[in-house]
């Protein structure tokens, strides 16, 4: 059998993921892409392990999948995330604070090979809005060199700040990107995507004993009751992944730079009121390019998206 596209998803071995289709993430325990080739009977979803908190093992994931000859990318779904309840600041191998992924190293050495009119998706959350009280801590972005490299003061947030705060850079660089995107006359698509609160997925793995329980075995159970007491904007991971699929693949998704929520209505809505600032996303591009360019003349690559 022959393919012509390919979909990449990282963070797709669980929860939101396990929905949609299976290729990279830093570890397989549950064999997600066997189970999905096994259920759909077909042969086409593999795993690839990826590290995300290593810029050097991104380089060898992005080198490692130019030599499979693997069909042009149709859809780059960047939803891996991660959170650490806890006050204080963990880094990734590179010193940059562990929540401030890599997605963005990926996106630039993959660019070249994007299909003509393929769709960038990445996974933010309604947490990134002080305005949706969520009952998650206030994402606070003012500069990205900050986020990456604690202050003093900074140091002081707790873990699930810094994962609001991750979010909403999540968004801030689907803006930037898209509006590089436009200047140059591209047809792709680049969209941020709230999956909503989705109890069972494994967004809690590190959070304590108690919290674990609720999220796992209570909360899945009473998502309808839960949709009526809290939010709409709750969902089964399956709900949310069919949304994300949607966006991926779907020819109806024509606009570009767009925030989407999970909504069956499956329509855009608004973002933060920091995520529109142009001054931040600017910020955001600018260090994102200089940290993750191994030479002067890679940045300015990646900074002209060559």
């Amino acid at each position: 059998m022959s393919f012509t596209k390919t979909v990449l998803i990282t963070g797709g071995t669980s929860g939101l993921g396990l929905e949609v289709v299976v290729v990279a993430s830093r570890t397989d325990p549950d064999l997600a892409a066997e189970t999905i080739n096994k259920t759909l009977g077909q042969k086409n979803s593999q795993y690839l392990p990826l590290d995300l908190s290593s810029l050097e093992q991104i380089r060898l994931f992005a080198a490692d999948w130019k030599t499979r000859n693997l069909p042009p990318i149709q859809a780059l779904l960047l939803n891996a995330g991660i959170q650490y309840p806890e006050q204080g600041v963990r880094k990734a191998g590179d010193g940059v604070e562990l929540t401030f992924g890599g997605h963005a190293l990926l996106l630039y050495l993959l660019y070249p090979l994007l299909a003509p009119a393929a769709h960038i998706v990445f996974t933010s959350s309604s947490t990134h809005d002080p305005a949706q009280k969520t009952g998650q801590p206030d994402a606070i972005y003012n500069t990205a060199e900050e986020l990456a490299h604690a202050t003093p003061e900074s140091t002081k947030y707790l873990g699930s700040q810094r994962y609001t705060t991750s979010k909403l850079t999540n968004v801030m660089f689907t803006y930037a990107l898209n509006r590089r995107l436009q200047q140059q006359g591209k047809q792709l698509i680049v969209v941020a995507f709230d999956p909503g609160w989705m109890p069972g997925t494994g967004l809690a793995r590190d959070a304590g004993f108690v919290e674990r329980v609720m999220w796992f075995h209570v909360l899945p159970r009473v998502i309808p009751l839960l949709r009526k007491l809290i939010s709409p904007n709750i969902h089964k991971s399956e709900e949310s992944g069919a949304t994300l699929a949607w966006l991926a693949v779907s020819p109806a998704v024509k606009e570009s730079g767009g925030y989407w929520n999970a909504s069956p209505k499956r329509k855009m809505t608004e973002s933060s009121k920091d995520s529109y600032d142009e001054k931040k996303q600017e910020d955001l591009w600018a260090w994102t390019v200089k940290h993750v360019s191994a030479s002067e003349q890679e940045r300015k690559k990646f900074d002209a998206l060559g």
